[in-house]
């Protein structure tokens, strides 16, 4: 790697650890506007839930951004930069270039995806049902309880909700029927 080349990365390295650092440094506190959570609605709940551990989710991602920065401006100033932590071999610029922060060569980059491992929460949460999954023709399906426990609380089965008339809704349910007035 020429001298030129150390000073584009280690430029590019620099304005990127200052520009996450502005950003992590000036980030917009999760502003609640309600004092208190018991007249609000589940979803709106829900949604101030996933706001606050997304900007969560993306300052731990800058966090480690910053330490890749600095990791790689330490391996400069060391005189390790552009060589493979791992074997020692020099790493292609065309590498370097794409992927400042790489420490590595390609051969020994951390490639594998975990595809295997499951969330810690099925660990701990349960099923509601009986007999949670049936598998049929590959596809997993729930057969049993959960229709039941959902219909506790409200279904889409009611007259307002079927298509015609209101004067057509009269005989909807059983037992019922136009002619029967008291």
């Amino acid at each position: 790697m020429t001298d030129q080349q150390m000073k584009q990365l280690k430029k590019q390295l620099t304005d990127q650890l200052e520009t996450l650092e502005d950003r992590v440094e000036h980030t917009e506190e999760f502003e609640r506007t309600e004092l208190s959570n018991y007249d609000n609605h589940p979803a709106d709940n829900a949604t101030d839930l996933f706001d606050q551990e997304r900007g969560m989710a993306l300052t731990q991602f800058k966090e480690e951004e910053i330490d890749d920065i600095k990791a790689a401006l330490a391996a400069m100033e060391e005189g390790t930069y552009g060589k493979c932590a791992v074997c020692g071999k020099e790493i292609p610029f065309e590498r370097m270039e794409a992927l400042p922060t790489a420490l590595t060569c390609i051969d020994h980059a951390d490639e594998e995806l975990d595809m295997e491992s499951r969330p810690v929460e099925e660990e701990v949460l349960q099923g509601s049902t009986d007999q949670p999954v049936e598998k049929e023709d590959g596809r997993v399906r729930d057969f049993n309880n959960s229709f039941e426990d959902v219909e506790d609380f409200g279904s889409s089965d009611g007259p307002q909700d079927q298509p015609g008339d209101d004067e057509q809704m009269g005989d909807f349910y059983d037992g019922e029927n136009e002619n029967d007035k008291d």
